[in-house]
């Protein structure tokens, strides 16, 4: 990209409707000038997508078995990811698909499928955490952690350290966070979201903090792996419609596809060599972790909530 594009690009983000709407990707795309990834690219190549029922998932996996990917598409409802998977194979009726069944927010449910998972697949690629909840009301998971951290932090962390002996060399690890976290600080005193009034999307937002923050930390704990954070945009999906009416109601006309917000996800798995690891990315580029001063963070925040969440899986 030229310092030009790239001035363009940061104008883009800094201005938040353009950038993570589909009109900043559309800009974006035109800045690139990088070749599309080549057909066959993820041939040979196992990825296991979670949350792959409906929306970005959905959209990701797809993307993948066109690529030529065995694609493990995770989901807590197997019903549902079966008529996820047929959708996928309309679309890329040669694909290998398989629909696997993990609430990863359930730690014991976790090591449960882990161990299961192992036992039939010696090699994975990728994992893409997906999966995501927006609760009304504050809920707790089976282990008692507030759904959000459990679904979004805790149980993708423990599904990592649990795969990793089948994870490849290099294999891709990438956590779907949200440009929400731009507005929330890491919550040190209040992890588990047990003061104040309860808010879903800030609860969502705190834990994609949560994400973004650990994330180079994650990448020193697993060397061998490449371990990236990003966000997706503004995307019209289920979760939306459902969680944030009034939102969807007012930019719907400006919302990117699900394919669009899957893009990055797709490009940081397939591209080659692997992206560096450690950084946040949105739409193909990394990007800064904070724009307001009130969310910043320093090592000794980050090592407190490492300490938590380490306890919280037992690792």
């Amino acid at each position: 990209m030229t310092m030009v594009g790239a001035f363009f690009d940061d104008l883009l983000d800094r201005t938040v409707v353009l950038g993570y709407s589909r009109l900043g990707l559309a800009v974006r795309q035109q800045l690139w000038r990088a070749p599309e990834l080549p057909a066959g690219a993820l041939v040979g190549r196992t990825v296991l997508v979670t949350g792959a029922n409906s929306g970005i998932g959905k959209a990701i996996a797809t993307e993948l078995a066109m690529l030529g990917a065995t694609v493990l598409m995770t989901v807590r409802d197997r019903a549902r990811g079966e008529a996820a998977r047929h959708h996928v194979l309309t679309v890329a009726p040669a694909a290998d698909v398989a629909v696997e069944v993990c609430d990863v927010s359930h730690l014991a449910g976790v090591r449960s499928f882990a161990a299961d998972l192992l036992s039939r697949h010696s090699r994975l690629d990728a994992v893409i955490h997906n999966a995501g909840v927006m609760p009304e009301q504050r809920t707790e998971s089976a282990e008692g952690h507030e759904l959000s951290l459990a679904t979004h932090v805790l149980g993708p962390v423990l599904l990592t350290e649990l795969l990793r002996p089948a994870l490849t060399p290099a294999a891709r690890v990438v956590l779907m966070s949200s440009g929400g976290m731009y507005t929330q600080a890491i919550p040190v005193d209040d992890i588990e979201y047990r003061r104040g009034h309860y808010r879903g999307a800030t609860a969502y937002a705190r834990s994609k903090r949560i994400q973004v923050a650990l994330t180079p930390l994650l990448a020193r704990r697993w060397p061998e792996l490449m371990v990236a954070a990003m966000h997706p945009g503004w995307a019209d999906t289920p979760g939306v419609a459902q969680s944030l009416p009034g939102f969807r109601r007012v930019t719907r006309p400006i919302l990117r596809t699900s394919e669009q917000a899957a893009d990055t996800a797709v490009w940081l798995t397939a591209t080659n060599p692997p992206p560096e690891s450690g950084r946040f990315w949105h739409d193909r580029r990394i990007r800064p972790t904070h724009y307001l001063p009130t969310a910043h963070d320093d090592d000794a925040q980050v090592r407190q909530v490492w300490q938590y969440c380490a306890a919280a899986i037992g690792v």
